[in-house]
């Protein structure tokens, strides 16, 4: 079956513009109620787990998830503004049964979104989310009074996150002598992530870290690396880390002010782990990671193994191979042995103990690992638009895949998040890539009009 609201990263969209909605996710709340307690059994009440970011509507779907759950007969406990992974987190060792983040990621703030976790703190299964859409469409109905759901503040959240993330490098590891500049976003990581490499020894420079409800990634963060590099010449730091406003995501800057991508950071991390003897056969990354990475794992003796765009399909797909690390480029990076998702904070914790286990600086550590040239344009296009299927883009890309031999790959794939088809050429050439990423993009938008 297809799915009508779920994404590849839950609900997203427009606020005030359906789903996203407040009465909407009111009757989201109570459909995600009814399938968790009907998963239970008779196990005694159902319990969820609530974390948002900075982004002002936050406050109202915060209100209209709690109404919908405790109408189904679900205890709540709220955690306020915290990372994506940090709710992950707090569903396992708060033994909940689910867990509900309030983001839209790296999106402004006029966008906003809704996405789940299950018990063991991974991303729902595509049943159980096509179970929450057939709960949708029948009328919404309370629980007896007795029944309904009780509702709590955990106060001590960020405390517990920030212990938890110290812990996932060993004792004693220190980043006395670093200076990094960090951008927080104005999102979910502002109270946290300075806390976390100050308490190891970092001298950190903070920005974004004053959110207001409607600055939530506006020129900072893992999207806008600009104001990030340009504090780390100014500072004369060592490094630079951006998360987005949900903290899931990470991206690195080197000493001067060059942007480390997720492919890049995944070869930092893979390497470290190959030199200590902890690494598996191989890495999982995505059918946007760069043939780069794919060719520099292939010379360590790594296999290299792509998943579909997804943080949900690389982790799918870790588990297939039986595998530790994975990622993708735009930062989403899952080292499944110390958490379950992708987190910002605890991957660039990876990133700098593999530096200090390697003696050198980022740049230093990437000399090995020469990224192809690699262009991706976005093309908007109605909801649901395909080019599958359409001849002259068909054309198009075998055009392009001839002039490219075997130096080069095109992708065209529909964004999973927003109604657009990102077109991706990658080759030795840059002036060739951009020049056909142009003209193949220009091919794919005239016959999405036409269509």
């Amino acid at each position: 079956m297809k799915k009508r609201y779920f994404g590849t990263d839950g609900i997203r969209g427009l606020v005030g513009e359906a789903p996203i909605t407040p009465d909407f996710v009111l009757k989201l709340g109570w459909a995600c109620g009814r399938v968790f307690t009907r998963l239970m059994g008779s196990e005694g009440r159902c319990s969820v787990i609530i974390g948002k970011d900075t982004r002002v509507s936050g406050y109202m779907f915060e209100s209209a998830l709690e109404a919908g759950l405790v109408a189904a007969g679900v205890d709540v406990k709220l955690l306020g503004p915290m990372p994506t992974p940090a709710v992950a987190l707090m569903t396992r060792t708060q033994n909940a049964d689910a867990g509900i983040v309030i983001s839209a990621s790296h999106n402004p703030y006029f966008d906003n979104g809704i996405k789940f976790f299950s018990a063991s703190g991974s991303k729902l299964p595509d049943d159980i989310e096509l179970a929450i859409e057939a709960e949708l469409d029948l009328p919404l109905s309370c629980v007896e009074s007795h029944d309904i759901g009780k509702v709590q503040r955990v106060v001590d959240a960020a405390g517990r996150y920030i212990e938890f993330c110290k812990s996932t490098v060993p004792e004693g590891f220190s980043l006395r002598g670093l200076k990094i500049a960090m951008d927080c976003a104005h999102g979910a990581t502002y109270h946290i992530a300075p806390s976390v490499l100050s308490e190891l020894g970092a001298q950190v420079i903070p920005i974004g870290i004053s959110p207001d409800g409607f600055n939530i990634n506006e020129g900072v963060g893992s999207t806008h690396m600009g104001t990030l590099a340009e504090t780390v010449r100014e500072n004369d730091c060592d490094l630079g880390i951006a998360y987005d406003g949900d903290g899931d995501r990470v991206l690195f800057v080197d000493d001067q002010g060059e942007t480390v991508d997720g492919d890049q950071l995944l070869y930092v991390i893979a390497m470290h782990r190959l030199r200590e003897g902890s690494s598996d056969t191989g890495v999982v990354g995505t059918l946007m990671s760069n043939l780069g990475l794919e060719l520099a794992l292939r010379d360590e003796g790594l296999q290299f193994v792509r998943a579909q765009v997804g943080d949900r399909y690389v982790r799918e797909m870790m588990e297939a191979q039986s595998w530790h690390l994975g990622g993708e480029s735009s930062g989403h990076i899952i080292c499944s042995d110390v958490t379950t998702t992708g987190d910002g904070i605890v991957s660039s914790l990876q990133v700098l103990r593999a530096l200090r286990g390697a003696g050198q600086s980022l740049r230093e550590v990437l000399a090995d690992v020469p990224l192809l040239p690699q262009t991706m344009i976005n093309v908007r296009v109605s909801p649901g638009g395909s080019v599958d299927s359409q001849p002259a883009v068909i054309k198009a890309v075998a055009q392009v895949e001839e002039e490219l031999g075997d130096s080069g790959r095109v992708l065209l794939r529909p964004s999973g998040t927003e109604p657009v088809i990102r077109v991706m050429i990658e080759g030795r050439d840059a002036e060739q890539v951009e020049r056909l990423c142009r003209s193949l993009a220009q091919t794919v938008e005239g016959v999405m009009a036409a269509a």
